[in-house]
């Protein structure tokens, strides 16, 4: 009886150990809001066709920011937040432009090495190196 208690006991120690042992978030992510994401998409790059950028604008965040989502129209856990200014690209559009999906560089990271101002084979997710996700369309200045 012993042993089985012993094995959660110390799984439940490493797990929390672990979790002491991961970096803070970078300081734009923000809290979940409202529990976990009901749905997640991921952003799609390269739906233009392979003669056209992998996303189709860098575009700039309207004055007073924007919270990221994990999907469109799913607004019950906030991915990260972004401040006025921020340059995102536009890769994907929803719900007849609602919803934006958008990638972006994490602060002090060159927007370059996101990968999305280049041409790919055919459409498919993001995967990265830099963050994605939907944002709510009119909180952008498009091409701007």
């Amino acid at each position: 009886m012993k042993q089985g208690l012993a094995s959660p006991l110390a799984a439940a120690l490493i797990l929390s150990l672990a979790a002491c042992s991961q970096p803070a978030p970078p300081a734009d992510n923000a809290p979940v809001v409202a529990g976990e994401p009901l749905a997640t998409r991921a952003v799609m790059i390269g739906t233009e066709g392979p003669t056209l950028p992998a996303c189709s604008s860098i575009s700039q965040v309207k004055a007073g920011g924007t919270d990221v989502y994990w999907a469109p129209g799913e607004t019950r856990a906030v991915k990260a937040k972004l401040a006025g200014g921020a340059s995102v690209s536009l890769c994907e559009a929803a719900d007849k432009d609602a919803w934006f999906g958008v990638v972006f560089a994490a602060p002090g990271t060159d927007p370059d090495m996101c990968g999305v101002g280049k041409s790919v084979p055919n459409a498919r997710e993001y995967q990265g190196p830099c963050r994605w996700g939907w944002i709510r369309g009119g909180t952008v200045q498009l091409g701007g």
